[in-house]
């Protein structure tokens, strides 16, 4: 996928020109697939995948603020992976806290929460091809003035930083300024609540997450600093799922004849991220 750009099409559909009240965006991609029989992707008769979100990871997953309806990259991704495969897509709330767990216990069929790919999580379950790379970042207030990087953010014990737990951001936290400078809270949207509110100073989160909550507080916020990280995302199975392999046979079709990037421009590039204005 990423040798003939496909993934970096995606991106730029979802996390820059998205507007996720426009379902025709889907429509048009569905539209322009390359045929399906001539990937030779497997059929599985019908069957329905039942697919832990967490609805409070925009743009991946959430709750449209009209409608109530859970949209995003995730749910236009299994659209089009679950009519290649003929599946039926069965999305599934679930906080993020214990989703790794319900999956590798086999409450749910997979996971999708743009979830990091890591050696300690392979050890419990089984990832899909990584379709999403990512860096982690610093928000923080536009007006902030006390630090611009996270040298200057470490050297401050005065200075504090939202997360949410069991997360590679919260990791990252610690490496950079130690589980005592670290507020905890349920969900990013809160963290970011917290921010504007400045009971904490700073949010380190993913790049693109980033953007959205500065385009839904415009003018309020600000990322400094170089990029913390870079990783890797993929969706999530249960050890020895017979699932993880035409998943990923879809994913390729999806990377090899455009689709992947057409979701990027989708939901990272176009995406609207004001009409979650306080």
């Amino acid at each position: 996928m990423r040798e003939d750009g496909s993934l970096e099409a995606l991106f730029q559909k979802w996390f820059i020109d998205f507007d996720g009240n426009d379902p025709a965006d889907l429509e048009a991609i569905l539209e322009t697939e390359a045929p399906v029989e001539a990937m030779d992707l497997p059929d599985l008769g019908g069957r329905e995948i039942t697919i832990a979100v967490e609805n409070a990871y925009l743009p991946f997953n959430y709750l449209d603020p009209e409608t109530g309806e859970g949209i995003g990259w995730d749910y236009d991704a299994f659209a089009i992976i679950c009519e290649r495969l003929n599946c039926e897509p069965v999305f599934v709330e679930s906080a993020w806290e214990g989703m790794i767990i319900a999956v590798a216990d086999g409450q749910f069929d997979m996971g999708a929460d743009g979830i990091t790919i890591t050696e300690e999580r392979e050890e419990i379950i089984d990832f899909s091809d990584g379709y999403i790379q990512l860096a982690q970042v610093i928000l923080t207030r536009a007006d902030e003035d006390r630090f611009s990087s996270v040298e200057e953010l470490a050297a401050d014990p005065a200075l504090l930083v939202g997360s949410q737990p069991a997360t590679t951001n919260y990791e990252t936290a610690v490496e950079v300024v130690g589980e005592d400078r670290i507020s905890a809270y349920e969900t990013f949207p809160v963290a970011v609540q917290a921010l504007l509110a400045g009971d904490v100073d700073a949010v380190i989160l993913d790049n693109v997450a980033g953007m959205g909550y500065m385009g839904a507080n415009d003018g309020q916020l600000k990322v400094v600093g170089d990029p913390l990280t870079s990783e890797e995302l993929g969706f999530i199975f249960p050890t020895g799922s017979e699932l993880v392999e035409p998943i990923n046979m879809a994913l390729a079709s999806m990377e090899a004849d455009g689709t992947l990037d057409d979701l990027f421009q989708k939901w990272f590039v176009e995406f609207d991220s004001t009409q979650f204005d306080q």
